[in-house]
């Protein structure tokens, strides 16, 4: 039975245009050495993934990861006689230095070299999976992108031996303050961390890494937890879970099923239920 031919689709992220992701399946097609000005980073699904980079030839088989610095030159073709399937999303460093400056522990921003191409790291590739199927679906808020973003850094700065923990803040600080405030107030919008800490009067990296020795939560998860709280008092008086979970930023009713199950061990409707 003859191959399928070779087949890339490339989208942009809603929320944040900066990003993209590229799901490619590749039979009969090879790349020409090249580089890109962004971050590549990249896990193969099904078949073998081979190509050469930093002077080396690798071979990536399923659920490896896969990850470019800008400007590293490779290639790519499949290794065997099987499709190649793998997604690759490619990201300016701009997106990235406030979550690696956060991750190493400096409150100016930060830029990240990679010593490793290839990468067996399950968390890592949850978080680009994560990533990428929030951008190839349409899905998700701002926030909840710049979330895996932030996963995916955090992660090579601790496989870096950079990974600086945060520790706990002592007392409240009057601008992390502000910025809770400003998310309660705009729960309804599609908040980002710029937004957030801008409203805090804090620089991203220093209000990332401030956040969370504070109040022992990411500014994401908090975001989330404020979302559906609103939404449990939205449920309480009366109003559809499907108009709530809209409301509320969440996808569709599915991802509001399962965020506020996590937290409330009951679906929206079962809650509702429960309490109406």
């Amino acid at each position: 039975m003859a191959r399928q031919s070779s087949r890339f689709d490339y989208y942009k992220s809603r929320q944040i245009p900066e990003l993209t992701v590229l799901e490619a399946s590749l039979s009969d097609f090879s790349y020409d050495r090249h580089a890109h000005e962004e971050y590549a980073f990249g896990v193969t699904l099904s078949g073998r993934q081979d190509f050469f980079s930093g002077g080396e030839f690798h071979r990536s088989p399923p659920g490896n990861v896969i990850q470019f610095n800008p400007e590293q030159v490779h290639d790519g073709h499949p290794g065997d006689d099987t499709t190649l399937g793998y997604v690759m999303i490619y990201v300016p460093a701009a997106q990235l230095e406030a979550s690696f400056a956060d991750a190493a522990g400096s409150e100016r921003a930060a830029r990240f070299h990679g010593r490793e191409t290839l990468l067996a790291d399950p968390e890592l590739r949850h978080a680009i999976l994560d990533l990428a199927g929030l951008m190839i679906h349409r899905q998700g808020t701002r926030i909840d992108q710049e979330h895996a973003l932030h996963r995916m850094a955090t992660r090579l700065v601790q496989r870096a031996g950079r990974f600086q923990p945060g520790g706990r803040a002592s007392r409240p600080d009057a601008l992390l303050l502000r910025a809770k405030e400003y998310v309660l107030a705009n729960l309804e919008a599609d908040l980002s961390l710029d937004e957030i800490s801008q409203a805090a009067h804090l620089s991203k990296y220093h209000f990332l890494r401030l956040f969370r020795q504070q109040f022992g939560i990411t500014p994401h998860q908090y975001v989330l937890s404020c979302r559906v709280n609103a939404a449990r008092s939205a449920l309480e008086a009366g109003e559809a879970p499907s108009e709530v979970a809209f409301r509320y930023g969440f996808t569709d009713l599915s991802h509001f099923n399962r965020r506020f199950k996590r937290i409330y061990g009951k679906t929206p409707y079962q809650y509702q239920r429960s309490v109406t």
